[in-house]
């Protein structure tokens, strides 16, 4: 207001403010949480069989504190700027993030249940069942936007919803020690990031451009698609990650 400009905060700083954030965040879960620090610092890897520390035949991939930092903020930071970039059409973004929020809502139950988590071959936290109601509320709030959301869209989230939905699937993924399979059921998000990147990359390094425009998304509504066909096909792909990247928790 005082300089009259709607420039907002340039790219690099908010991107600095936000890895600052998660980094505080990742720390502090460490500090408090229940579970040992060794074994938080254990990266789950879907699909194989998790072997708990007590186990004799327990070899996970362990990571360092330094490491586990800097997945965590690139997991947060990342989702949070995945689920910005695909709010670029009425209800495209929230489906997904309620998909996302109910698959992890499931998870976050399952790990916080010893007997579940143990049952499943599932890394074990404590407390993370409370995680769920988040999830849940995450849900239910996005029912609630989306019925003014849908087309035509009267309300949006902006920047301000988009990041922080996104930053807070994160921060749940790395509560729940559940980083890749959120790249798994977040697939739209990672898809729509990626397209940003490979955009700019390739068109960077060659002057040539490979989607005719990002996100991908807009690279359909140039190729022709009406919008509301690119909405529920993405809606559709985001369920079916969602059924294979829960499949995880038993298919090891």
């Amino acid at each position: 207001i005082s300089h009259q400009t709607a420039s907002g905060l340039p790219g690099w700083l908010r991107l600095l403010l936000e890895a600052a954030a998660a980094i505080a965040a990742a720390a502090l879960f460490l500090q408090f949480s229940d579970a040992d620090p060794a074994f938080l610092q254990v990266l789950y890897i879907p699909f194989f069989e998790y072997h708990t520390p007590q186990d004799p035949s327990w070899n996970p991939l362990g990571i360092s504190t330094f490491v586990f930092l800097l997945l965590a903020m690139l997991v947060m930071v990342g989702a949070s700027n995945a689920v910005n970039l695909t709010d670029g059409l009425d209800g495209l973004a929230i489906v997904p993030v309620m998909i996302t929020a109910a698959s992890f809502a499931l998870i976050a139950y399952l790990v916080g249940s010893e007997n579940y988590a143990r049952d499943l071959a599932l890394p074990q936290i404590d407390r993370a069942r409370e995680l769920a109601l988040i999830c849940a509320t995450m849900v239910g709030a996005g029912l609630g936007f989306l019925w003014f959301n849908a087309p035509p869209a009267k309300v949006f989230m902006g920047d301000t919803g988009s990041l922080s939905i996104g930053a807070g699937l994160g921060v749940i993924a790395v509560m729940t020690r559940h980083e890749i399979v959120l790249g798994l059921i977040g697939g739209i998000f990672v898809l729509e990031a990626l397209s940003v990147i490979i955009q700019v990359a390739s068109y960077k390094l060659t002057g040539r451009r490979i989607f005719k425009m990002a996100p991908i998304h807009h690279h359909f509504e140039k190729s022709g698609w009406a919008e509301s066909t690119i909405v529920v096909r993405f809606w559709i792909i985001a369920v079916v990650l969602a059924l294979i990247g829960l499949s995880s928790l038993k298919l090891q």
